[in-house]
């Protein structure tokens, strides 16, 4: 009992040195970013492992708000991020539910276009939506950006929908049609109250993929008013030389609505992701 007792403690204690190991060594970059946003400017290529660094000052931090334009990046990446957020929710939850409640022709030809979809990155699809864009007229505004980034973003979100509304009973809207409601009344106050866990996947996925998205965003925008976060950051960064305090002090603010939002949502986040995988 005693050599059983010891394996057991060793095999924790090595469980949880393997943990803390890793787990130094994802916070280590991240704490080395938070070290360069609080060094004077004349030590920034400092060799020091200080986290916080001899004479911290917050220059940067103030500096980035008063003598750079971001937060005019800080509201084009959360109007566009917000926007593709709410359009993909309206339109997975939709798309989502009636792949999985209705049979119509084509159904599986759908179904099947939206897997190969998840095949191509979007670097593939540049160069086509870059031309689709010249077409329409939406090179260079809002609409094209938010189109793109919706458009990337809905396989993915409709597929975790479908899945997930595969395992609601589909009795519970029998009971309600019985009761009384129509089709999109069950839909409305039954099924979708129950799909929340998806619904939060589906609006944090869709919000990520437009919130620090570059590749795209430096192909269709143009005009410095309609920089995101991405592309902003990106012009302290140059040939010449790199602002690596502002750099470092950017990269920060922009991850905190990111960790915030897991941390609201992280409750949602497992039984979402599993339960969407269970059919489909």
């Amino acid at each position: 009992m005693n050599g059983h007792k010891i394996k057991r403690i060793l095999l924790d204690f090595a469980t949880y040195l393997f943990i803390i190991i890793f787990t130094l060594v994802a916070i280590y970059p991240i704490l080395n970013v938070v070290s360069i946003s609080l060094r004077p400017a004349d030590k920034l290529l400092s060799t020091s492992l200080r986290i916080i660094p001899e004479n911290a000052t917050l220059n940067s931090y103030i500096q980035l708000f008063t003598s750079t334009p971001f937060l005019r990046w800080l509201f084009n990446s959360t109007f566009v991020s917000a926007t593709v957020m709410l359009t993909s929710v309206t339109l997975a939850s939709t798309a989502g539910y009636a792949l999985s409640r209705f049979r119509f022709f084509g159904k599986k030809a759908v179904m099947i276009g939206i897997l190969i979809t998840q095949m191509f990155p979007a670097t593939m699809l540049l160069l086509p939506l870059y031309i689709m864009l010249i077409k329409l007229h939406l090179l260079n505004s809002y609409l094209g950006f938010i189109i793109v980034y919706t458009s990337t973003a809905l396989p993915f979100c409709v597929w975790q929908m479908k899945g997930y509304y595969d395992t609601i009973p589909v009795s519970l809207e029998e009971a309600a049609r019985i009761d009384g409601c129509n089709q999109f009344q069950a839909f409305y106050k039954v099924v979708f109250p129950l799909a929340l866990p998806a619904l939060v996947i589906t609006a944090l996925f869709s919000f990520m993929s437009a919130w620090a998205e570059y590749v795209v965003a430096a192909q269709i925008l143009q005009e410095p008013e309609l920089y995101t976060l991405a592309i902003g950051l990106k012009q302290f960064e140059s040939s010449m030389a790199t602002e690596w305090g502002l750099y470092a002090a950017g990269s920060l603010i922009v991850s905190i609505p990111a960790v915030l939002l897991f941390l609201v949502l992280s409750r949602y986040l497992i039984s979402g992701l599993t339960l969407g995988s269970v059919k489909g």
